[in-house]
């Protein structure tokens, strides 16, 4: 199994936060699982944070070398992606969960989230 952290999950995995379920926790600390963090999150967390609608403990430059520090694989957008997303029905308006929504339908991943409306693209889900 393959899991993608969304980003509150990954930033609730950084600090250690009770909203993340012991399930979530124990399936992204699990050795034999591969659990990637997209690039898409790292870019929402830098907006989010220079727009002052996110308090970060950790400093956005710090971001992807936490994502390393943390033992996850970054995942890039690329074109493979994009045509997905653009392509996705309207059940979302955020750009960055509908980039993480075509990266698991491309790459087979199931994604972190407590966010409802990801189920509904059809995608697996671990409810936090």
């Amino acid at each position: 199994m393959s899991l993608l952290l969304d980003t509150h999950v990954f930033l609730w995995w950084l600090v250690d936060d009770p909203r993340l379920s012991p399930e979530a926790r124990a399936s992204i600390a699990d050795s034999s699982v591969m659990a990637f963090v997209s690039a898409a999150s790292l870019w929402e967390a830098e907006i989010k944070t220079a727009l002052g609608r996110l308090e970060l403990d950790v400093d956005t430059v710090d971001l992807a070398n936490e994502v390393v520090g943390n033992g996850f694989t970054e995942l890039a957008i690329t074109g493979r992606y994009t045509r997905t997303a653009a392509t996705l029905p309207p059940h979302h308006n955020d750009p960055f969960d509908r980039m993480l929504v075509a990266q698991a339908m491309v790459d087979d991943l199931r994604i972190v989230t407590a966010d409802q409306v990801i189920g509904r693209y059809g995608v697996a889900v671990l409810s936090t």
